[in-house]
């Protein structure tokens, strides 16, 4: 298993890069900017447990609003396609608590990676069943709050997209998308 290249490191699940973090800002700036026109902050945010996109959460969101109601909670099927990359192998439990202690991690998340394995890649098809299911749970835990915020990799993005009977839409890394969906 190789992990980087001796200048980075890409796995196990690596953290920004100098360039991951100015696109976070740039997309805190996005966030700042619809806020300046009224958008209210997001009634739930949920996260996936990828230190990348934790890191750009935080960073997305920080001083964006004055207060958020609800914490962030991780979770753990928010990933792209799980297997053979060491990028998408994701770190412990008790790791991602101490690094992140103003996050919520869902309760069923394991200590160990359980979804990451060194021979077996998910397929595209795959990963978009398991943003279906991952949907369907949220709105069946929630059905009160119509802004939420998701913030995973592009791969996963576009699964989820797919899950809801749309299509891929390119995300450049350390893209943003504001999808409005109206009744």
């Amino acid at each position: 298993m190789i992990d980087g290249d001796g200048e980075i490191k890409w796995g196990p699940d690596p953290q920004l890069t100098p360039i991951g973090i100015e696109q976070a800002h740039t997309i805190q700036r996005a966030w700042m900017e619809e806020a300046a026109t009224g958008l209210s902050p997001p009634h739930k945010r949920y996260c996936s447990p990828l230190s990348r996109a934790l890191d750009t959460c935080d960073i997305m969101l920080n001083k964006v609003f004055s207060e958020h109601p609800h914490p962030m909670l991780i979770l753990e099927n928010f990933r792209e396609e799980n297997g053979v990359h060491t990028c998408d192998k994701r770190r412990t439990r008790s790791y991602i608590s101490g690094y992140k202690p103003h996050f919520t991690i869902e309760e069923r998340f394991e200590e160990y990676d359980q979804l990451w394995h060194p021979t077996i890649r998910e397929m595209k098809a795959e990963v978009a069943q398991r943003a279906g299911k991952v949907l369907d749970r949220i709105f069946e835990m929630d059905t009160e709050h119509p802004f939420i915020s998701i913030t995973a990799r592009a791969g996963f993005i576009n699964e989820f997209l797919t899950a809801i009977g749309g299509g891929p839409v390119p995300l450049p890394t350390g893209g943003k998308s504001f999808f409005h969906c109206r009744d």
